[in-house]
Protein backbone atom coordinates (compact mmCIF):
# COMPACT_ATOMS: atom_id res chain seq x y z
CA UNK A 1 0.00 0.00 0.00
CA UNK A 2 0.77 3.42 -1.27
CA UNK A 3 1.32 6.21 1.34
CA UNK A 4 2.02 10.36 0.65
CA UNK A 5 5.36 9.75 1.70
CA UNK A 6 5.97 6.92 -1.11
CA UNK A 7 8.90 7.55 -3.25
CA UNK A 8 7.59 7.69 -6.57
CA UNK A 9 9.77 5.56 -9.14
CA UNK A 10 10.55 7.17 -12.29
CA UNK A 11 11.25 5.38 -15.76
CA UNK A 12 12.47 5.87 -19.10
CA UNK A 13 10.84 4.51 -22.10
CA UNK A 14 11.97 5.04 -26.08
CA UNK A 15 10.17 4.24 -28.88
CA UNK A 16 12.37 3.80 -31.77
CA UNK A 17 11.94 2.90 -35.31
CA UNK A 18 11.88 4.02 -39.02
CA UNK A 19 9.80 6.86 -40.43
CA UNK A 20 5.36 5.69 -40.65
CA UNK A 21 6.53 3.26 -38.20
CA UNK A 22 3.72 4.68 -35.47
CA UNK A 23 6.24 6.26 -33.00
CA UNK A 24 4.47 9.27 -32.59
CA UNK A 25 1.11 7.62 -32.47
CA UNK A 26 2.77 5.19 -29.70
CA UNK A 27 3.47 7.91 -28.09
CA UNK A 28 0.21 10.36 -27.86
CA UNK A 29 -1.39 6.11 -26.91
CA UNK A 30 1.14 6.68 -24.12
CA UNK A 31 -0.04 9.82 -22.89
CA UNK A 32 -3.52 9.61 -23.25
CA UNK A 33 -3.59 6.91 -20.75
CA UNK A 34 -1.76 8.66 -18.51
CA UNK A 35 -4.26 11.72 -18.94
CA UNK A 36 -7.11 9.03 -18.29
CA UNK A 37 -5.60 7.90 -14.99
CA UNK A 38 -5.22 11.60 -13.97
CA UNK A 39 -2.00 11.85 -14.30
CA UNK A 40 0.10 15.32 -14.94
CA UNK A 41 1.64 15.05 -18.24
CA UNK A 42 4.21 17.38 -20.11
CA UNK A 43 5.23 17.55 -23.65
CA UNK A 44 7.95 18.62 -25.34
CA UNK A 45 9.61 18.57 -28.99
CA UNK A 46 12.20 20.29 -30.97
CA UNK A 47 11.33 23.92 -31.74
CA UNK A 48 12.81 22.77 -35.53
CA UNK A 49 9.63 20.55 -36.08
CA UNK A 50 6.85 22.35 -37.33
CA UNK A 51 5.65 20.17 -40.03
CA UNK A 52 1.58 19.89 -38.75
CA UNK A 53 1.64 22.12 -35.97
CA UNK A 54 3.79 24.47 -33.74
CA UNK A 55 2.08 24.05 -30.45
CA UNK A 56 0.80 20.06 -30.98
CA UNK A 57 2.95 16.89 -31.47
CA UNK A 58 1.03 15.05 -34.71
CA UNK A 59 0.80 11.96 -35.67
CA UNK A 60 1.22 11.21 -39.46
CA UNK A 61 -2.71 9.94 -38.67
CA UNK A 62 -3.21 13.30 -37.74
CA UNK A 63 -3.73 12.17 -34.22
CA UNK A 64 -2.25 15.01 -32.03
CA UNK A 65 -1.72 16.27 -27.86
CA UNK A 66 -0.92 19.66 -27.04
CA UNK A 67 3.22 19.99 -26.05
CA UNK A 68 5.67 22.84 -25.88
CA UNK A 69 8.04 23.36 -28.37
CA UNK A 70 11.47 23.62 -27.21
CA UNK A 71 15.13 24.05 -28.42
CA UNK A 72 17.77 23.24 -25.77
CA UNK A 73 16.71 19.55 -23.22
CA UNK A 74 17.54 21.75 -20.43
CA UNK A 75 13.94 23.35 -20.24
CA UNK A 76 12.42 20.32 -19.61
CA UNK A 77 13.94 20.46 -15.92
CA UNK A 78 11.74 23.59 -15.73
CA UNK A 79 8.66 21.42 -15.46
CA UNK A 80 6.48 21.93 -12.52
CA UNK A 81 6.83 19.30 -9.38
CA UNK A 82 3.36 17.42 -9.95
CA UNK A 83 3.94 16.47 -13.36
CA UNK A 84 4.36 12.88 -13.49
CA UNK A 85 4.78 12.15 -16.93
CA UNK A 86 6.94 13.73 -20.14
CA UNK A 87 6.95 12.94 -23.41
CA UNK A 88 9.21 13.77 -26.09
CA UNK A 89 9.11 13.26 -29.27
CA UNK A 90 11.53 13.64 -32.04
CA UNK A 91 14.18 13.02 -29.71
CA UNK A 92 16.78 12.44 -32.35
CA UNK A 93 16.96 16.05 -33.40
CA UNK A 94 17.94 16.85 -29.18
CA UNK A 95 21.63 17.34 -28.92
CA UNK A 96 23.10 14.38 -26.39
CA UNK A 97 22.41 16.42 -23.56
CA UNK A 98 18.69 15.04 -23.42
CA UNK A 99 20.58 11.90 -21.82
CA UNK A 100 21.58 13.54 -18.46
CA UNK A 101 18.25 15.51 -18.65
CA UNK A 102 16.29 12.43 -18.91
CA UNK A 103 18.37 10.77 -16.74
CA UNK A 104 17.53 13.52 -14.13
CA UNK A 105 13.84 13.74 -14.69
CA UNK A 106 13.41 10.02 -14.07
CA UNK A 107 15.53 9.81 -10.88
CA UNK A 108 13.09 12.77 -9.97
CA UNK A 109 10.32 10.06 -9.89
CA UNK A 110 8.81 11.35 -13.15
CA UNK A 111 8.17 8.47 -16.14
CA UNK A 112 9.82 9.76 -19.43
CA UNK A 113 7.79 8.41 -22.73
CA UNK A 114 10.63 9.22 -25.79
CA UNK A 115 9.82 8.50 -29.36
CA UNK A 116 12.42 9.52 -32.37
CA UNK A 117 14.07 7.80 -35.08
CA UNK A 118 16.96 5.64 -34.25
CA UNK A 119 18.74 5.87 -37.26
CA UNK A 120 19.20 8.39 -40.05
CA UNK A 121 18.55 8.06 -43.88
CA UNK A 122 21.80 6.69 -44.35
CA UNK A 123 20.85 3.66 -41.95
CA UNK A 124 23.04 5.90 -38.85
CA UNK A 125 22.48 5.40 -35.55
CA UNK A 126 20.42 9.36 -35.51
CA UNK A 127 21.41 11.82 -32.58
CA UNK A 128 21.26 10.84 -28.81
CA UNK A 129 19.03 7.62 -29.62
CA UNK A 130 21.79 5.31 -28.99
CA UNK A 131 22.59 6.96 -25.36
CA UNK A 132 18.86 6.87 -24.71
CA UNK A 133 18.56 3.51 -25.81
CA UNK A 134 20.93 2.37 -23.44
CA UNK A 135 19.75 4.27 -20.64
CA UNK A 136 15.84 3.02 -20.83
CA UNK A 137 14.37 1.09 -18.78
CA UNK A 138 11.93 0.25 -21.83
CA UNK A 139 12.08 0.20 -25.25
CA UNK A 140 9.90 -0.13 -28.10
CA UNK A 141 11.17 -0.94 -31.63
CA UNK A 142 7.96 -0.24 -34.16
CA UNK A 143 8.13 -1.18 -37.58
CA UNK A 144 6.60 0.19 -40.87
CA UNK A 145 5.65 -1.73 -43.65
CA UNK A 146 7.99 -1.45 -46.88
CA UNK A 147 6.27 -0.16 -49.61
CA UNK A 148 8.52 -1.70 -52.32
CA UNK A 149 7.91 -5.25 -51.21
CA UNK A 150 5.27 -5.35 -48.03
CA UNK A 151 7.88 -6.90 -45.27
CA UNK A 152 8.85 -5.20 -42.08
CA UNK A 153 10.81 -1.98 -42.97
CA UNK A 154 13.41 -0.57 -40.45
CA UNK A 155 14.81 2.02 -43.05
CA UNK A 156 13.96 5.45 -43.90
CA UNK A 157 14.74 5.70 -47.54
CA UNK A 158 14.74 9.66 -48.50
CA UNK A 159 13.36 10.37 -52.01
CA UNK A 160 14.85 13.53 -51.80
CA UNK A 161 18.55 14.30 -53.25
CA UNK A 162 19.80 16.51 -50.63
CA UNK A 163 22.64 15.51 -48.71
CA UNK A 164 21.59 16.89 -45.20
CA UNK A 165 21.43 14.93 -42.38
CA UNK A 166 18.26 16.77 -40.96
CA UNK A 167 15.39 17.21 -43.81
CA UNK A 168 11.56 17.17 -42.57
CA UNK A 169 9.20 15.83 -44.75
CA UNK A 170 6.70 13.42 -45.43
CA UNK A 171 5.79 10.58 -47.57
CA UNK A 172 7.38 12.97 -50.67
CA UNK A 173 10.13 13.03 -48.95
CA UNK A 174 10.87 9.71 -47.00
CA UNK A 175 9.86 5.49 -47.80
CA UNK A 176 9.94 2.91 -45.48
CA UNK A 177 12.19 0.33 -46.88
CA UNK A 178 13.32 -2.97 -45.54
CA UNK A 179 16.54 -4.08 -45.44
CA UNK A 180 17.08 -5.41 -49.04
CA UNK A 181 14.94 -2.77 -50.69
CA UNK A 182 16.95 -0.19 -49.05
CA UNK A 183 19.82 -1.63 -49.95
CA UNK A 184 18.83 -1.70 -53.43
CA UNK A 185 17.45 1.95 -53.29
CA UNK A 186 20.95 3.25 -52.52
CA UNK A 187 22.35 1.40 -55.08
CA UNK A 188 20.71 3.05 -57.55
CA UNK A 189 21.24 6.46 -56.04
Amino acid sequence: MFSENSKKSGCIEVICGSMFSGKTEELIRRLRRAQFAKQKIATFKPTIDKRYSELDVVSHDSHSISCTPIKTPSRMLQIDPSIQVVGIDEAQFFDDSIIDVVQELANRGVRVIIAGLDTDYLGKPFGPMPGLLAIAEDVQKVHAICVRCGALANHSHRLSESKKLVVLGEKDTYEPLCRDCYNKAIQED
